[in-house]
């Protein structure tokens, strides 16, 4: 078919985001299309603000327009649970269940030596700092119940020891080898008042 090279790339573009193949790209680039131009310029703005405001929280490595993200500037949270999760999107994922009212540490990734990535590489000296320097009774091991996140859970259980009070990881509510982002949540409310100590 014989496309216009400007609706060609905009297909392109949009079928390298996660979850979109060629005919949703197609779909979604023939939407733009017949949208009014104000809105795909709102959209397109949209696109470039995310970009250049969001940042990482300087205390839980969330995603943040300030230099603290909403729930480490919320006096609200309860400040001695920490929640350590792999990924910031899946802080949204918790926070959308309505079950965790503490705050949160994101690891920035999974241990993974096949892929090169020890501790050293994700945020676990940050993780001890903030146990150090306030008052947390528990932290819960919420990284995705697969081989790496297992393996990080573990890591963080030993280095965690004798730290921190209490050590728990979700209940088995989730299946294993699924991912916190696609969990629903019924099963991610389960997980959560199920949790155990870890070890």
């Amino acid at each position: 078919m014989n496309t216009p090279p400007s609706l060609e790339r905009l297909v392109q573009e949009l079928s390298r985001l996660p979850g979109v193949g060629q005919k949703t790209a197609q779909r979604l680039a023939f939407s733009i299309l017949r949208d009014d131009p104000a809105k795909v310029r709102s959209l397109a703005e949209a696109i470039v603000a995310v970009k250049t405001k969001i940042r990482f929280c300087e205390e839980c490595f969330g995603y943040a327009e300030e230099p603290r993200c909403p729930v480490c500037g919320d006096g609200r949270r309860d400040a001695s649970v920490i929640c350590v999760v792999e990924q910031p999107n899946d802080i949204y994922v918790v926070e959308r269940s309505g079950v965790f009212r503490g705050r949160y540490h994101v690891l920035m990734g999974t241990i993974s030596p096949l892929d090169g990535i020890g501790p050293d590489q994700l945020k676990v000296r940050e993780l001890l700092a903030r146990v150090a320097r306030e008052p947390v009774q528990e932290v819960i091991l919420a990284t995705n119940p697969s081989i790496p996140g297992e393996a990080t859970a573990l890591h963080l259980s030993r280095v965690l020891a004798g730290k921190v009070p209490k050590i728990t990881r979700l209940a088995r509510g989730m299946p294993v080898g699924a991912n916190l982002e696609y969990t629903d949540d019924v099963t991610l409310n389960q997980a959560f008042s199920g949790r155990q100590n870890f070890g």
